[in-house]
């Protein structure tokens, strides 16, 4: 079902059920990984380092972030369902997914994004 996005000038924009979502892990400076899910990784980590308003609190004053991988998915349910599992992975776990880039049949992607 497309998800409709009425801005103040009255237009209406359609979201394409065929968007795609993505997982993504980044590093704080602390060490500590952490995993969301966006359908825009270059505004969400823009958000996370403070760039631009937003973000997540977990992230707040934690920065330099280096982003370590992402991975693209057909949709949010998806996306959410990883997201809980990688959530849930120890850390060594998560550093072997990083290490070789692959969470199950997905690749990492992030050269894509620049990252």
């Amino acid at each position: 079902m497309a998800q409709s996005i009425t801005a103040n000038t009255g237009n209406t924009h359609q979201r394409s059920v065929n968007t795609p979502w993505y997982l993504y892990m980044v590093e704080n400076k602390l060490g500590h990984i952490y995993t969301g899910i966006t359908t825009d990784p270059e505004r969400r980590i823009a958000q996370h380092k403070g760039l631009i308003k937003g973000g997540a609190k977990a992230l707040k004053g934690k920065s330099p972030l280096t982003v370590k991988a992402v991975f693209e998915l057909e949709d949010k349910a998806q996306a959410a369902k990883l997201e809980y599992a990688v959530k849930q992975m120890s850390r060594p776990k998560k550093d072997e997914i990083i290490r070789i880039g692959q969470l199950n049949e997905l690749v990492c992607i992030k050269s894509v994004f620049g990252y």
